[in-house]
């Protein structure tokens, strides 16, 4: 299965943000949506997640030779700055999820079983939201979209407010998911990117372009990625 975009275009007051997006991603890879801050990766993924109407072009679901459109229950976005319900304790948040989306949660496990996977520890599961750590919120917006089990997850800069070794954790969490989905993940770090990803993607002047990963691993062509983020008369 791939998610498949043709030709996608998106502009604010004529300024075209994103000028031609022509692409296929592929079920089973992590895709490093790399380019600068301003390249319009989250808008990108807000055109994707139906946030924002898209103004040319189209994107759908193609599985064998059968396309069907992308719907909300296809996507699951994790947002660079968390949203939680900061009135609610960690468990309610949780259990009032699964009670509203319990239909469409695969193999539902107990509260604390997905707390146990995300590695949240028992003395913070009761605690008010409000109280959490930007990293922490976080993890709790990576775990409603693990449970929910999209196919698409856009991840929008989830690791940056991460401390070492809870980004280790969420790594490998999405390294064990990636299989049975398509993982696009956002990051203007070009050394996150190449670590975690198993495809490479620029977004630089409104249009995405596959880049090998075997080359960014060289500090000379890394620096001439750089340069081409940074030149904008190209």
């Amino acid at each position: 299965m791939e998610l498949v975009i043709e030709h996608l275009q998106k502009y604010f007051e004529g300024k075209h943000v994103l000028e031609d997006i022509d692409f296929r991603f592929e079920k089973g890879k992590i895709y490093g949506l790399l380019g600068r801050n301003g390249a319009g990766k989250t808008t990108l993924f807000n055109c994707l997640n139906q946030d924002l109407p898209i103004d040319q072009g189209k994107f759908y679901i193609l599985d064998g030779n059968e396309q069907r459109k992308v719907t909300t229950g296809d996507i699951g976005y994790v947002l660079s700055t968390p949203s939680v319900p900061e009135f609610l304790t960690a468990r309610e948040f949780l259990q009032f999820f699964i009670d509203i989306n319990q239909k469409d949660i695969p193999n539902v496990k107990t509260v604390d079983e997905y707390f146990d996977f995300m590695g949240i520890l028992p003395e913070d599961r009761d605690r008010l939201l409000k109280d959490f750590s930007h990293g922490m919120k976080n993890k709790m917006q990576m775990l409603i979209n693990f449970i929910y089990n999209p196919f698409i997850l856009l991840l929008d800069e989830p690791l940056t407010s991460l401390d070492v070794v809870v980004a280790d954790e969420m790594k490998k969490l999405l390294r064990k998911i990636k299989d049975e989905h398509i993982l696009i993940f956002s990051t203007h770090i070009m050394e996150l990117a190449v670590d975690l990803c198993d495809e490479i993607v620029l977004l630089n002047h409104g249009v995405l372009s596959m880049v090998s990963k075997d080359e960014l691993s060289d500090d000379e062509f890394q620096e001439k990625i750089i340069t081409l983020l940074k030149d904008e008369s190209l």
